[in-house]
């Protein structure tokens, strides 16, 4: 009897996970209009799917602030940051992940610098194209260097926090659709982070942090001014 059932629930899994993918990359590349609706049976039918596997994609990107769900209306892609939301997301991450960085120092074994070293050796191997696909390595190994800091904090507090901030910076990447813009900064500096971990002095790693964000702070706000990204006005 469970085989009867196995194969269906991981055929619907698969679905879902397919269009998850699918929906992500058209957020990531600025296929889909900030603000628009998006129709549940319309993408069904593009994706060649049942909707019910729409339906899970959409609460899953949920949690990534890319798409908001309005009650009696269904899902829209999130609006643009403004510019303000934009320096207010990163002025959050300052507070918060240089914390994780230097608590994480403070537990480092050395199987999470292992883990470290080989997210820096992914970020500089990996492809850089203005698309998605193109891009999605190098998306996944520099975020994974920052979760994997916030996982090892040892504070459940923190990596709590950390992850309620990991989906909207998703949703500050996705608005620009730009592709990778400072690849060798942000190479530069994620060595000089796991450089400090490894002599395992926390104030190190913390300034290391410090200064990798202020750095990814400057250029996110300077590529939306230099490309005139249109942004929404301030919300008053």
């Amino acid at each position: 009897m469970p085989g009867g059932v196995r194969p269906r629930a991981v055929n619907r899994q698969v679905l879902t996970d397919r269009v998850y993918e699918e929906v992500l990359a058209g957020l990531m590349d600025g296929r889909f209009t900030a603000g628009a609706g998006i129709s549940i049976d319309g993408l069904a039918r593009d994706l060649d799917v049942s909707p019910t596997p729409v339906r899970e994609a959409l609460a899953r990107l949920e949690s990534t602030g890319m798409v908001t769900r309005v009650a009696l209306k269904g899902y829209r892609v999130a609006p643009l940051f403004t510019t303000e939301e934009l320096g207010e997301l990163m002025d959050a991450r300052l507070v918060l992940e240089p914390v994780t960085a230097m608590r994480a120092c403070e537990r480092a074994t050395p199987e999470l610098v292992a883990e470290l070293a080989r997210s820096v050796a992914d970020l500089r191997d990996a492809p850089r194209g203005g698309s998605f696909a193109e891009f999605r390595d190098y998306w996944e190994a520099d975020e994974r260097l920052h979760r994997l800091i916030a996982e090892h904090s040892g504070n459940r507090f923190l990596l709590s926090a950390y992850e309620g901030l990991g989906g909207q910076i998703q949703r500050f990447r996705y608005f620009n659709g730009v592709g990778v813009t400072d690849a060798e900064a942000a190479i530069e500096e994620h060595t000089a982070i796991l450089a400090a971990f490894r002599t395992g002095a926390a104030h190190s790693v913390g300034e290391a942090m410090v200064a990798h964000l202020a750095g990814v702070k400057a250029r996110a706000l300077g590529d939306v001014r230099s490309r005139d990204i249109p942004m929404a006005h301030p919300r008053r």
